[in-house]
C-alpha cells in the first residue's frame, strides 16, 4: 500500500492539474513497482509561500524580489 506525498505552493495549482498529479503518480507506481492502484495513496499537500524556504528566504520574499527586479529591469 504505498502513500506518496507531493509538496507544493499554494500558487495556483488548478484541480485539473491535481487530479493529473494524482492519476500520474498511480501511473508510475503501477507500471514501475507493479503496485495495485485501488491501494495506491496520493497526497497532495499545498503549502503558503510564507512557510516554504529557498536558500534562507521564503518563497514570498524571492517572488517580491524577483517581481522588484523585473520591475526595474523593464520599468
Amino acid at each position: 500500500m504505498p502513500i506518496v506525498t507531493i509538496q507544493i505552493t499554494r500558487e495556483g495549482a488548478t484541480a485539473e492539474q491535481k487530479a493529473a498529479l494524482i492519476q500520474g503518480c498511480t501511473e508510475l507506481l503501477v507500471h514501475v513497482l507493479d503496485k495495485n492502484p485501488a491501494t495506491t495513496f496520493v497526497l497532495i499537500e499545498e503549502v503558503d509561500t510564507a512557510h516554504w524556504g529557498i536558500a534562507g528566504e521564503t518563497v514570498t520574499q524571492l517572488r517580491r524580489r524577483e517581481a522588484a527586479s523585473a520591475g526595474v529591469r523593464h520599468g
